[in-house]
């Protein structure tokens, strides 16, 4: 599908759920939504930013620890502003930052792009882990709040959807994947020893070099101590962000993290996040009792304090890349990456 189209589907799917929260509003509600956005402290909101800044930076610098064992040292500026720009590509089209961070980063370091491509794919798989991890550590501890959340939200929906065809489905489902694979194992040995066939070869094992750099890291410990230190900042700056508002300065940090980790999911549904993540920061706070409309309201101004901080720091970033690389000499390009 061209990234024209995938943009319009994940654009529709965003507006369709703004649509879906506010359709049915009275003009009281959506007097009260504007009346929180209204009275919120936005200057609370400046070291939310510093923290996100923070954030992305050590994600710079945890991607650099993957390319070392493969003999690769890329500027820290370079890699920072090449994670801003995949952020802002991410804006449009929910996962095409990883393959244009990985561009820039192959044009201006002079790294081979399928090698950048597993590091990424290794990168990306700790950070679903981590997700993972932190989404059962969230319904352990609040399984009589988000555990009744999850099951009214997601688990029923998605049963009443399958209902009595969900197990046909499934053996349908299973049974193309096997025919999947084995068509494209007998077009591979068809193909093997044609210049496709050798290119798809180098490419895959290009990919794989990028993936197992991430078990023959030396500094394992620090790539471990980034990768929580990433997340505990993402908490941090959903906990700050709840004193940009009287209704939600109360909430303790089980419902930063739960907020946090639902409204994870809504980022990763839509571009940007539109639409997804204002309608899961609203049931989740409705869930520790605050107002529909507050809960609303907080989603919006959390939302684009994120969006803010991207458009500028990615744009900037964007500006910055050529005039960077531009201006330096090889041998302070060679400094820049200690």
């Amino acid at each position: 599908m061209p990234k024209f189209l995938k943009f319009i589907c994940f654009l529709a799917i965003g507006l369709g759920l703004v649509w879906l929260v506010t359709h049915n509003l009275t003009d009281k509600e959506k007097d009260d939504i504007f009346n929180s956005l209204e009275h919120a402290n936005y200057w609370l909101l400046i070291p939310v930013i510093i923290v996100g800044i923070a954030s992305h930076w050590y994600r710079a610098v945890r991607w650099k620890l993957i390319m070392e064992p493969m003999g690769y040292h890329p500027g820290t500026l370079n890699t920072f502003f090449a994670v801003m720009v995949g952020y802002l590509a991410n804006l449009a089209v929910p996962r095409l930052g990883e393959v244009t961070r990985c561009g820039i980063v192959a044009r201006y370091e002079k790294i081979p792009v399928d090698k950048l491509v597993g590091t990424m794919i290794a990168e990306r798989a700790v950070d679903m882990l981590l997700l993972l991890i932190l989404m059962v550590i969230t319904v352990v501890i609040q399984i009589d709040v988000i555990g009744g959340l999850f099951v009214a939200e997601i688990w029923h929906p998605i049963e009443n959807k399958l209902g009595s065809a969900g197990s046909s489905r499934s053996l349908i489902i299973i049974g193309a994947l096997i025919v999947l694979i084995l068509l494209t194992y007998i077009v591979f040995r068809l193909i093997a020893r044609s210049t496709i066939g050798i290119k798809i070869r180098a490419l895959a094992h290009g990919v794989w070099d990028g993936i197992r750099s991430i078990g023959q890291m030396e500094k394992k410990g620090w790539f471990i101590f980034y990768s929580i230190l990433i997340w505990m900042m993402y908490f941090a700056m959903m906990y700050l962000g709840f004193y940009c508002m009287e209704e939600t300065r109360y909430l303790g940090l089980k419902a930063a993290l739960a907020v946090l980790i639902i409204g994870s999911v809504g980022m990763i549904v839509t571009p940007g996040g539109t639409g997804a993540y204002q309608f899961l920061v609203q049931r989740t706070l409705m869930v520790y009792g605050v107002l529909d409309t507050t809960a609303y309201a907080f989603g919006w101004i959390v939302w684009s304090a994120q969006t803010l901080l991207v458009l500028v720091v990615g744009l900037g970033s964007l500006i910055a890349l050529p005039l960077l690389n531009k201006a330096q000499t090889p041998s302070e390009k060679a400094s820049q990456t200690v």
